[in-house]
């Protein structure tokens, strides 16, 4: 079927949910709920930085930067970094776009604007608007997509904005978000780092872990069906493809998340873990709770061990027993 832009700008994005697409969504529901249970949508600081420069350098290496993950963490940290002039500004950019991650609106086309002046100051002179010129998305020396004309753009933008009001479930509304974006190209550059960052802003509402969930890292490692399921979305005229596409990936990261208890742990490695992400007085049976795989004993060992070690300080004796952490307090 062949639908004009016109016709377009006054419907929903065009998508099915497919039985595929609901068995992600229920296994992705499952997985964010073990997290939730497990305090794991609590990281360290640690681990929210690591997180934090794994998601830029995964989205910027797609868009063809070479500056590393130890130049990334460099420039966080307000160290010279030497390489190209280009790829700096793109990570320096970046770093001040996710430092202010809760600024934005995700339903705000105005913010939407923001948001993309902040991640393209200094690389192209349109920064923060729509495009007023064609452009072809070329795969090779291939047209791969012939994007809208440019004074559709707004239109359809501002139809895509309408379509995040909708009661549609938010884990799909972020892909369809995504993949119409790529799809209508608004900006002269920058549209996949921004439909990126978009779809973790509108899952981050929903759900606040995903602002720790680097899944950027697994469409980096997966890139080239990445642009596989952009291009069967293209062909069959729909997002259903990069629906899936996109459910898989962040079924994967949030698996990846989990996996930590598919390791065999050391009582250090447990009492490191809990401590960073604990806030407050906890019990052992709190303890249990993250890690519900260990005896009562062995908890209690851990515990007495953590607090020779001085990670915790203890009040009470016995099962009333209450401690504070103090190494990451």
């Amino acid at each position: 079927m062949i639908v004009s832009y016109d016709t377009i700008k006054e419907m929903k994005p065009p998508y099915q949910v497919t039985l595929e697409i609901l068995k992600l969504i229920s296994s992705i529901s499952l997985k964010i709920g073990q997290i939730n249970a497990k305090f794991l949508d609590k990281p360290s600081p640690k681990l929210r930085k690591e997180n934090k420069i794994k998601t830029i350098h995964a989205s910027l290496s797609i868009e063809g930067n070479t500056l590393n993950e130890d130049q990334i963490t460099a420039l966080l940290e307000d160290k010279r970094v030497i390489g190209p002039e280009k790829d700096v500004s793109e990570v320096l950019n970046a770093i001040q776009v996710y430092n202010e991650l809760a600024s934005f609106d995700p339903s705000s086309k105005k913010s939407f604007l923001q948001a993309h002046k902040l991640l393209m100051r200094g690389l192209v002179e349109t920064a923060g608007n729509y495009r007023t010129k064609g452009v072809d998305v070329v795969a090779g020396n291939k047209v791969a997509h012939l994007a809208p004309p440019p004074h559709n753009v707004p239109a359809l933008m501002s139809n895509l904005f309408d379509y995040l009001k909708s009661d549609e479930i938010a884990l799909i509304k972020s892909c369809v978000f995504h993949y119409e974006v790529e799809f209508i190209h608004p900006f002269i550059d920058g549209n996949g780092r921004m439909g990126r960052l978009w779809q973790t802003l509108i899952l981050k509402q929903e759900f606040p872990i995903f602002e720790y969930i680097p899944f950027e890292n697994m469409i980096h490692k997966t890139q080239e069906d990445y642009y596989l399921a952009l291009a069967e979305s293209d062909k069959a005229g729909n997002s259903v493809a990069f629906i899936l596409y996109m459910l898989e990936v962040i079924d994967k990261s949030l698996f990846k998340t989990l996996d930590f208890k598919s390791r065999i742990m050391s009582s250090e490695d447990r009492l490191t873990y809990f401590a960073e992400r604990m806030e407050g007085p906890f019990s052992r049976k709190d303890y249990m709770t993250v890690f519900n795989d260990i005896s009562s004993s062995t908890a209690s060992r851990d515990l007495r061990l953590g607090v020779e070690l001085t990670i915790f300080e203890k009040e009470g004796d016995k099962t009333l027993s209450i401690f504070n952490s103090v190494v990451f307090s």
